[in-house]
C-alpha cells in the first residue's frame, strides 16, 4: 500500500508563489509517474504537471512557464513551485503517483491541499 502526504498549500496574492510537496511512502513500489491535478469549485478535476521515473515533464497549457515541477527520487517525493500565481490559479490541488507493484500499476491519491490566491 503507498500513502501520499500533500503539504504546501495556502493563501497568496496574485504574484505571489507557493510550493507544494508529496511525500510517498510504503514499501514493495516502484514509482513511475508523479503529478499534479487540480479541481476548483464546480469544476472538473485537471492535470496540472506531471513527471516521469526519467524526469520528463508535461504541463497543463494555463501553467506553462510558471509552475515547476520536480521530484527527489531517493525521497519519493515530488514537488510543484508555483509562480506568478493568478486567482485562476485558485483550487484544491491533489499529489497522483502511479506506481507499480508486482507485475500491476496503481494509481494513488493524496488528499488535496487548498490553494487561494487573492486578487
Amino acid at each position: 500500500q503507498v500513502q501520499l502526504v500533500e503539504s504546501g498549500g495556502g493563501l497568496v496574492q496574485a504574484g505571489g508563489s507557493l510550493r507544494l510537496s508529496c511525500a510517498a511512502s510504503g514499501s514493495g513500489f516502484s514509482i513511475n509517474v508523479m503529478g499534479w491535478y487540480r479541481q476548483a469549485p464546480g469544476k472538473q478535476r485537471e492535470l496540472v504537471a506531471t513527471i516521469n521515473s526519467g524526469g520528463s515533464t508535461n504541463y497543463a497549457d494555463s501553467v506553462k512557464g510558471r509552475f515547476t515541477i520536480s521530484r527527489d527520487n531517493a525521497k519519493n517525493t515530488v514537488y510543484l513551485q508555483m509562480n506568478s500565481l493568478k486567482p485562476e490559479d485558485t483550487a484544491v490541488y491533489y499529489c497522483n503517483l502511479i506506481a507499480t507493484m508486482g507485475v500491476r500499476k496503481y494509481a494513488y491519491w493524496g488528499q488535496g491541499t487548498q490553494v487561494t490566491v487573492s486578487s
